[in-house]
């Protein structure tokens, strides 16, 4: 598991999110989630494609300022971290694609080197894939871990958590896609927050993150409907986390 640094009291779990500013230029464009995942001794921000680049709406910003906690010791000392998007004109993330066509998951590659010495976070690692598919089943708990409109412990520089269950069958792409659904509460910001959950059986090579990285969260789903009449699903769509294997290769 990856630390740099080590923060007394502080759950492992809620250093492993980080909060993601898209920008052009100087000008602010919007807000979203990410997380840490390492992978031998390549460290990698993961966030949703779309947060990137979204053909559909336009959104296509040249660079993104993540925040980091520089003191082990004061969770209130933070700084930005910037990264470029494109680099001689070409992207720098991996995105993912699989069967089923494009994948709204997106992994940039952090130069370790750049980092603050002092940089406190956790990395989820391969070990915290779920990989056995019958170990999770339909209604089980999960979290959500992000900044849902921007929102966060101000002070601290914390994500918060939305908890929710798994509402489609894990394992069986719903629609053919390749995703799962949750039943959770979630709003702008989110996007690209991990979706994790306690899952007894591979907890021992997990360590003291003992956590599953299930999915990373995409948007919330709906249909079509009367607006007066019916409320919104409630659902969202949330990609399978094995999909950072081939993208961190």
């Amino acid at each position: 598991m990856e630390e740099k640094g080590r923060a007394m009291t502080i759950e492992p779990l809620l250093l492993t999110t980080a909060r993601v500013g898209t920008f052009q230029g100087d000008a602010p464009l919007t807000n979203a989630s990410g997380f840490f995942f390492a992978r031998d001794d390549r460290l990698f921000l993961v966030t949703s494609r779309h947060v990137l680049s979204d053909a559909a709406t336009g959104h296509c910003p040249d660079r993104i300022e993540i925040e980091l906690h520089i003191d082990a010791e004061n969770m209130t000392k933070s700084t930005g971290f910037s990264m470029l998007l494109y680099e001689d004109g070409k992207s720098v993330w991996r995105q993912g694609l699989d069967a089923g066509g494009e994948i709204d998951v997106a992994a940039i590659e952090i130069e370790r080197q750049a980092l603050p010495e002092s940089t406190v976070y956790r990395a989820f690692t391969p070990a915290h894939l779920c990989g056995e598919f019958d170990t999770v089943e339909v209604g089980s708990s999960l979290l959500i871990l992000g900044f849902p409109l921007g929102f966060h412990d101000t002070l601290h520089h914390m994500p918060v958590a939305r908890q929710g269950v798994v509402a489609s069958s894990f394992g069986l792409r719903f629609q053919g896609e390749g995703y799962f659904l949750t039943d959770a509460r979630t709003h702008r910001g989110a996007s690209g927050a991990p979706v994790v959950a306690r899952v007894p059986a591979l907890e021992a090579r997990q360590g003291d993150l003992p956590w599953t990285l299930l999915g990373v969260h995409s948007a919330r789903l709906d249909v079509g409907r009367d607006l007066q009449q019916d409320e919104a699903l409630g659902l969202n769509c949330a990609w399978y986390a094995d999909i950072l294997l081939p993208l961190t290769e």
